[in-house]
């Protein structure tokens, strides 16, 4: 009977060391996983996946908001994924939500298009900042940064993912690096806008220009 006792003993103690080996294991494992997300390597991995899986679903195209304008055809761009520093990012998420808060996701993303374009454009500086914070004839080029706005809103989770999408090379923008809401805006601006750019296509509240 003691001899059988021993024995069950060591059955159960062989059987606990092999399950903590194969824990340890299993937790070494994680570890390296989680390394390696944390690397620039698995994101940039992680971003070209999501730029792939977007250029073959988005197909289609997007419902007229009204009568008086145009489909605007998804598209995604073939060009590099675009990095910004932090402090880029959060002010091009800050002036989309002024700018656009009120439109649907491919609304802000377009705005967002156009802030990239100026800042890919040799005639506005080159970085998000310095487009944002540009100034025409002592004005600032944007109505939220004049009068406040800027700083008031807060910014949605929507217009988060619609920045992301465009620094991935999401673009409805045709090259556009004007826009405008014509119904808010003075009529001696329209007038520049109409007799100085070329007016590309509207989308909800926004006119587009190049």
């Amino acid at each position: 009977m003691g001899e059988d006792i021993m024995y069950r003993k060591y059955v159960l103690s062989l059987f606990l060391c092999n399950m903590i080996v194969l824990a340890s294991f299993c937790c070494l494992k994680i570890v390296e996983r989680s390394r390696y997300a944390a690397t620039p390597a698995f994101r940039m991995q992680l971003q070209e996946g999501l730029r792939e899986e977007e250029a073959s679903s988005m197909i289609g195209s997007i419902d007229r908001a009204d009568s008086g304008q145009r489909v605007i055809d998804y598209q995604v761009l073939e060009r590099q994924a675009e990095y910004l520093s932090e402090k880029d990012f959060q002010i091009l998420c800050r002036i989309v939500e002024a700018e656009a808060g009120g439109e649907d996701l491919n609304g802000r993303i377009l705005v967002a298009n156009v802030i990239l374009n100026r800042v890919r454009d040799s005639a506005f500086p080159n970085t998000v900042e310095g487009v944002v914070f540009q100034k025409s004839n002592g004005s600032f080029q944007f109505s939220p940064i004049r009068d406040g706005r800027y700083q008031r809103v807060k910014v949605s989770d929507e217009t988060i993912e619609a920045v992301e999408r465009a620094l991935l090379g999401e673009d409805y923008s045709e090259g556009a690096l004007y826009f405008v809401s014509r119904k808010g805006a003075a009529p001696e601006k329209m007038q520049w806008f109409d007799n100085h750019l070329t007016r590309l296509f509207q989308y909800g509240g926004h006119e587009f220009f190049s």
